[in-house]
């Protein structure tokens, strides 16, 4: 086991060397170029690279629980991962490596985002390209940082039928939701973190009728209502430069 974590460690070194991008197939080659790494077996190699790849252009460690649909939130104090599953946060045993490493991991995300991190420019808020949401603070801000945010979205928002069936909604607020936005009554969706807030409110502006237009403006983009029109604004930080802030 120790062989194969220092292979990755050189194949990773190599490609941050060398300034190649990671995809899939170079990784492979990166592998079967090492001399230990030639002597791998090919399903040994396709693991070992999966795991490369997903350190350089992934999530890391973390890749795991953003893949699991059960999985709502994940959470990097420093070092330490803590995973929400509906039912509240719980620590897990993932290792990131050092503070260092948790470092890079939170810039690479930042960077999939488009967005800078460094100390400069030490938090982001932004959404990666499947829809997670980052939220990421590097030190001296993060007191013991760095802190990572990552939060997943189910890729179909409910129904009100189904946040009713699910126990979510009472059947007579529900109804009373579907007639204020029939009304096209202003209303107010609040809640703490982790309420259900956006849930909620993808839910209601899928009641909307389809001959309406539904025009979005949010710091980072999260909701993602099921409509035919739909026009998303999202707000933009300053550029290095300072500049370019759209608020």
């Amino acid at each position: 086991m120790t062989a194969r974590v220092d292979l990755a460690s050189r194949v990773r070194q190599r490609f941050a060397v060398e300034g190649v991008e990671a995809t899939p197939a170079a990784v492979v080659s990166a592998v079967r170029g090492e001399p230990d790494g030639s002597l791998l077996g090919d399903t040994a190699v396709l693991r070992l690279a999966n795991q490369v790849h997903s350190d350089l252009a992934g999530a890391g460690p973390l890749t795991a629980f953003l893949a699991d649909p059960t999985v709502t939130d994940v959470l990097v104090n420093g070092r330490d991962v803590w995973v929400d599953r509906g039912s509240g946060l719980h620590r897990v045993s993932t290792v990131l490596g050092g503070v260092d490493e948790v470092r890079r991991l939170a810039q690479r995300l930042a960077a999939a985002c488009g967005r800078r991190l460094d100390d400069a420019s030490p938090y982001v808020d932004a959404r990666l390209a499947d829809g997670t949401r980052l939220h990421a603070v590097l030190p001296p801000v993060a007191t013991s940082g760095p802190y990572l945010s990552l939060r997943t979205f189910r890729q179909r928002p409910f129904t009100l039928y189904e946040l009713v069936e699910h126990g979510t909604v009472p059947e007579p607020v529900a109804a009373l939701l579907a007639a204020i936005v029939g009304a096209r009554l202003a209303y107010l969706v609040t809640g703490g973190t982790g309420s259900g807030k956006t849930t909620l409110l993808n839910t209601l502006l899928g009641l909307v009728p389809h001959t309406e237009r539904i025009v979005l403006v949010e710091d980072a983009s999260e909701l993602r209502p099921v409509h035919p029109h739909v026009v998303g604004l999202q707000a933009r930080t300053s550029n290095v430069e300072g500049r370019a802030r759209w608020r």
